[in-house]
């Protein structure tokens, strides 16, 4: 600001630019994800039922925080569709990516994926969806959290 104060925090402040935030956080996380999710089909990896389950389930409070902070702040219904249709198809083509690097790549840049794909995860959960999450359910969050982690963490072992 032009009186040397800076403007206050946006964190869960509802903006669309806070959504979009959320939208860039599942982008960021969802390209190496499916990248080693397409490595996998064609080492013969088979994809499970519930490790489907699980990445949908892992996606979903990213997606609905996402496009309710968006919609808060006026953007169009139209608008957050295609936003999410753009993200769903840009991970699409990252699954694709992956199954034609299989035969190019070794297990190292598959851990080196993995590595960005937690970090940008990490990211997106301590600036949007913890803030957030704190904000409006209060202490119950914590261990919500907690208990998706598990449902999750037990859906990709079945």
């Amino acid at each position: 600001a032009r009186d040397g104060h800076r403007p206050p925090s946006r964190a869960g402040s509802g903006s669309a630019g806070e959504g979009g935030a959320l939208a860039l956080g599942a982008t960021l996380d969802g390209i190496p994800e499916q990248l080693v999710l397409g490595i996998g089909l064609a080492g013969g990896a088979g994809v499970s039922a519930p490790l489907l389950l699980a990445i949908f389930i892992s996606n979903l409070p990213e997606a609905i925080g996402s496009a309710s902070e968006m919609s808060e702040a006026g953007r169009s219904k139209g608008a957050i569709i295609r936003l999410w249709v753009v993200v769903a198809v840009v991970v699409t083509v990252a699954t694709a990516c992956g199954y034609a690097l299989a035969d190019v790549t070794g297990s190292w840049f598959t851990a080196a994926i993995d590595g960005f794909a937690a970090g940008a995860l990490l990211v997106m959960l301590i600036d949007s969806m913890i803030p957030e999450a704190a904000k409006q359910a209060g202490r119950p969050a914590g261990l919500i959290s907690v208990l998706g982690f598990a449902v999750a963490a037990g859906l990709s072992n079945l």
